[in-house]
Formats: C-alpha cells, structure tokens, sequence
C-alpha cells in the first residue's frame, strides 16, 4: 500500500491535478486582491472620484456601487471556484483515489 501511495503522489496525473488547483486558486487570489486592494487604494488616493454623484435626485455617489461591486465579486468568484471544483477537480480526485484504493 505504502508503494501504491507513493507512486501515485509521484504520477504525473497526480502532480497535473495539483498544478492545476494551484494555478486556479493563485489565479482567484489574484483577482480577488486586485479587486479588493484597488477599491481601497482607490478610498486611499482618488477620494473625489469616488465622491462623485450617479445623478443629481440621489445622494448614492459612485463610491457605493463600487463597494457593492467588490462584494459581488469576491462571491462570483467563489462560486467559480465551487464549480470548478465540483465539474472538473472532485471527479479527478475521486478517480484517482479509486486507482489507488480499488473502490
């Protein structure tokens, strides 16, 4: 078994699949701290642009909107991950731990 296990972390099946969440998740990451650090850089440095008002009958600046816009992201990508993790990297792991164990 301890032979079976080894082999199998050395596979380069194995190794793919890890390279690949890797990257996804590095690539998520990514995204989400652009979204996020540039809204609060933006707070940080550009101040007036966020102040400015979507129309003259609301008080609702453009500053909001943005705001809510980092959160919808940081849960859209969420749910790209959930699912590309339900389609693609669940059925890897499931189909390599049947290698290994039989099952």
């Amino acid at each position: 078994m301890q032979k079976d296990v080894h082999s199998l972390l050395e596979s380069s099946e194995f190794k793919s699949l890890v390279a690949k969440r890797a990257k996804i998740s590095i690539l998520l990451t990514i995204l989400l701290f652009l979204s996020y650090y540039g809204f609060v850089l933006l707070i940080g440095y550009n101040k007036p642009f966020l102040a400015q008002k979507l129309d003259e009958a609301t008080a609702t600046t453009l500053g909001i909107p943005l705001a809510v816009s980092v959160i919808l992201a940081s849960w859209l990508l969420t749910v790209i991950y959930v699912v590309w993790a339900n389609a693609i990297y669940d059925p890897e792991v499931k189909r390599l731990r049947a290698k290994l164990f039989g099952k």
